[in-house]
């Protein structure tokens, strides 16, 4: 039987013809697997089979993260944030995850490792200090973020929270939230307490100088080292589609990521996908072409709809448009109808107070019956949803805002799972973006000796990783049924499981405070003669040291 070419020439590499007579000794003298069928049974996975329908044409190319990335990041950008911009399901997701991560808060909570800074310089950093330099770093802290007249934003147009909250927003939508901590003393003379400000800056303008290709040393704007880190940033004076400031959208200026003692000055976060990545990419990525899809698929549905529902109504006649249009135009067709209309108008025809239309000769009421939407576009667009959901780590009901198909336990598995996805992102935005920010401002604190020290205290340059550790208080996870969970939190807490902090912290409050306003709530029951609630009820209070009475 005489083989097709490709299995001739697959056959002649199996047997080694052309090789030498000790090549072909070596090698098997039958095919493996279905020789008829292909030869798949060359490859010992599936995934690996260049010959089979499913994959013959799947042939994608081994390329670093730099490589497939940069090339078509404007590209890929853009596409997103037009989704965001004109797609209600796409930003209604990105303000869902922005709202569970940073929301109307993103406080700091202080937590100086004052185990480390007492193993290294003995006494005097202990819980009563820990507690002392917590509470005035937070004050300071809240004395910059929440100033009224916005210092803390090199722009003076945003707080804090702010701030993150639209850095966080361009992470999601754009790949990658980019600022700038600006020193700016003159506005000390304004009022502001210090002179550290954050300044956003678009990711567009982090580009390589004039356009050119990476480099060894530069990926997408990116400097880098031999190690692969960021050293520094090219960003441009202006967007580079900015007409108003042409000239200055040509000039890139050369940020270090880090000043010479090492004050952060450029921060930079992204979520990485791989090792050796240097810029990031929108959650939209792997579901552009779906969501665009959908999109397009949504609004056929609503036009067919329409188009359905002006023309709900038609009559049939039997008479030729040619016909009824010259008839029109002789004016006879229309004298006929001026008359048959008279003649009705002056004697319609009712039936039991109903008037009865009257047609002409072979005419009649014609009606189109809805059939629009289709009755399984919801249950596509569902999956689709779910699909969405998955890629961008939120849950189709969140996405959709659609609950009516769940029940507690579903709705509470589901807040379970993406509550982890949401934590993980808070944590993450805090080490690369919001931690660089506060360490820069708890800098100037210390350089202006606003907190609490022992004498033995090292200076924060020398002791920066302890001074500086700390967390995030985020918005609340909330409750899907709050009797039997705040039971079982009490339980939590009565066993040893859990501690007051932690459970604050998950609904968005600091326990401190919660513990502050409790006392203070009690004080004012005493003072007003008011019956105790259950949470009240235990030692009376000392109302001249306003401290428990341990009568």
């Amino acid at each position: 039987m005489k083989k097709p070419g490709l299995l001739r020439r697959a056959w002649k590499s199996l047997s080694g013809a052309g090789a030498g007579q000790g090549a072909r000794a070596s090698l098997p003298m039958t095919l493996p697997g279905n020789w008829m069928g292909g030869l798949g049974g060359m490859f010992a996975y599936d995934g690996a089979d260049m010959l089979s329908n499913e994959s013959a044409e799947w042939n994608p190319i081994l390329r670093s993260p730099d490589a497939e990335i940069n090339l078509d990041r404007d590209r890929m950008v853009a596409r997103a944030r037009d989704l965001y911009r004109n797609d209600g399901w796409a930003r209604g997701s990105i303000n869902r995850i922005t709202d569970n991560v940073i929301g109307s808060q993103f406080r700091l909570v202080a937590k100086p490792d004052y185990r480390a800074l007492a193993w290294r310089h003995g006494k005097g950093f202990d819980t009563v200090w820990l507690r002392e330099f917590r509470q005035a770093v937070e004050a300071e802290s809240r004395m910059w973020s929440e100033h009224p007249l916005l210092f803390c934003d090199a722009a003076q147009k945003l707080t804090v929270t702010q701030l993150f909250r639209l850095a966080f927003m361009h992470q999601m939508k754009d790949g990658e939230a980019l600022g700038v901590m600006r020193w700016m003393p003159e506005r000390k003379e304004q009022g502001a307490d210090y002179a550290t400000a954050l300044q956003l800056i678009h990711p567009d303008r982090l580009s390589n100088p004039y356009q050119q290709m990476d480099t060894h040393s530069l990926r997408g704007g990116v400097e880098i080292d031999d190690n692969g880190s960021h050293i520094a940033y090219h960003i441009r004076q202006a967007h580079q589609f900015d007409y108003f400031d042409a000239v200055e959208s040509m000039i890139w200026d050369r940020i270090p990521r880090f000043t010479p003692w090492g004050r952060p000055i450029v921060v930079h976060s992204f979520d990485y996908d791989d090792a050796g990545q240097h810029r990031g990419l929108s959650v939209f990525t792997p579901i552009l072409n779906r969501f665009r899809m959908l999109g397009r698929y949504d609004q056929a549905e609503l036009q067919q709809a329409l188009v359905q529902t002006i023309f709900a109504t038609f009559v049939q006649s039997p008479y030729d448009p040619e016909d009824v249009r010259a008839g029109m135009e002789d004016g006879e067709l229309t004298e006929y109808q001026n008359l048959r209309e008279g003649w009705h108008k002056d004697n319609p025809l009712t039936i039991g107070g109903v008037r009865v239309p009257v047609m002409p000769p072979g005419e009649e009421v014609k009606t189109v019956s809805s059939t629009r939407p289709n009755s399984g576009f919801d249950a596509f667009q569902s999956t689709f949803h779910r699909n969405f959901a998955a890629a961008i780590g939120t849950s189709a009901e969140q996405l959709s805002m659609d609950y009516s198909k769940t029940n507690y336990s579903s709705s509470r598995s589901s807040m379970l799972e993406i509550w982890k996805t949401m934590h993980r992102r808070r944590a993450d935005f805090a080490v690369s973006f919001a931690n660089p920010v506060y360490c820069s401002v708890l800098e100037e604190m210390f350089d202006q000796n606003r907190l609490p020290l022992p004498n033995n205290a090292p200076d924060f340059l020398e002791a920066r990783a302890a001074y500086s550790r700390c967390h995030w208080i985020g918005p609340g996870r909330g409750w899907v049924d709050p009797v039997s969970e705040r039971q079982g939190a009490v339980l939590g807490l009565d066993a040893g499981f859990g501690t007051l902090e932690r459970e604050c912290a998950e609904q968005g409050l600091d326990y401190e405070e919660v513990l502050d306003q409790r006392h203070t709530e009690r004080l004012m029951m005493k003072e007003r003669g008011l019956p105790f609630p259950q949470w009240a009820v235990g030692a009376p209070v000392n109302q001249t040291t306003q401290t428990p009475d341990p009568q």
